[in-house]
């Protein structure tokens, strides 16, 4: 099953299929304030109704709280109706103050804290945790999380194991997350891996994957998972408030001005701002999905009808002649649906 108007596309090397609308679980893990069990199953649930078959979690999430939210939900349903994405990495470990108040964006009170851990055993070991977490018997995506400063221990220890995982039939596919292009096109020239998750960097707002990750996934043949799609919210309104974050700090007034002027292509053409965001990276035909976070049903089903706006093929030519977006982007076309 899939979002009407929309076709499957190819996640890896592995046979798996998925739809242009997926969704991160870390919203209703409590990131930035605490939800209700009731109102994350009630996400979840308006997702699978929507149509989404693809979800990603990570043990970062929660200390472990996406994880257990999302195997709760994802039991209920067959095993081979979804595809699932976890991430190594952070391993969850005892903290020996005990419980304590998360402090990593999520408003968890826990007895875990996160380790750092990118060895071939810790990659092992973070999986059967994850595993565990979900009451599932099986992934079929795992992504280095976050390995930015730990460019060598990825190298030697989790992409080895990995490759092993996927040559075992433990997963079908694997790769990277992170908030970059540099490093992920690096991996992507110089490891085996089929997939990756790059968030924030190839949005409507910046194309800056065109200059390094596109080709290199291209290349070689991996597929592109797009997540943050929104750079940080930024994207997520008609028009954005004064006080939007991007990258986590407050949005530059250059920043807020370049986002006004994407929407006013946008409106000069009947088209909600959020609906070009989620739509623009799918012209890319690397790109497998999007990959969308929502904390409640009611984001959930806005998400999936931002899918369904029909958007001209002139307002992507008019935002290339304004210089809003790279020439070389290719944004979804109509006749290409």
């Amino acid at each position: 099953m899939t979002t009407p108007g929309w076709g499957t596309r190819r996640l890896g090397r592995g046979g798996l299929e998925v739809g242009p609308n997926g969704f991160g679980v870390a919203p209703i893990a409590n990131l930035g304030r605490e939800i209700s069990p009731e109102a994350a199953w009630g996400a979840l649930e308006a997702a699978w109704s929507a149509g989404v078959r693809y979800y990603d979690t990570a043990p970062h999430y929660g200390l472990g709280l996406a994880e257990q939210r999302l195997g709760e939900f994802l039991r209920t349903k067959p095993r081979d109706e979804f595809i699932l994405s976890t991430k190594v990495g952070r391993l969850l470990v005892e903290n020996p103050s005990g419980p304590q108040p998360d402090d990593e964006g999520f408003a968890v009170t826990s007895p875990l804290i996160r380790r750092r851990d990118y060895s071939g055993d810790g990659i092992r070991r973070s999986l059967d945790e994850s595993l565990e977490r979900l009451g599932l018997d099986h992934v079929d995506v795992v992504f280095v999380h976050d390995p930015d400063d730990y460019y060598r221990e990825a190298m030697e220890g989790s992409f080895p194991a990995l490759d092993e995982l996927r040559r075992t039939g433990v997963i079908t596919s694997y790769g990277a997350g992170m908030n970059q292009t540099a490093m992920l096109a690096d991996f992507v020239r110089n490891t085996e891996l089929d997939v990756v998750m790059c968030a924030g960097r190839y949005t409507l707002l910046e194309q800056g994957g065109l200059d390094d990750l596109m080709p290199a996934a291209a290349a070689r043949d991996v597929s592109i998972v797009a997540a943050a799609v929104f750079n940080s919210g930024l994207l997520a309104r008609d028009r954005p408030s004064a006080d939007v974050t991007y990258n986590y700090v407050q949005a530059p007034p250059a920043v807020l001005q370049r986002v006004n002027a994407i929407a006013d292509v946008c409106e000069a053409h009947g088209v909600a701002l959020p609906a070009a965001a989620l739509q623009f990276p799918l012209g890319q035909p690397t790109v497998a999905t999007v990959c969308t976070g929502a904390r409640s049903a009611e984001q959930v089903q806005r998400n999936a009808e931002l899918f369904e706006v029909p958007i001209p093929d002139a307002l992507w030519d008019d935002l290339v002649a304004a210089a809003l977006i790279d020439p070389a982007a290719a944004p979804p076309r109509r006749a290409e649906r």
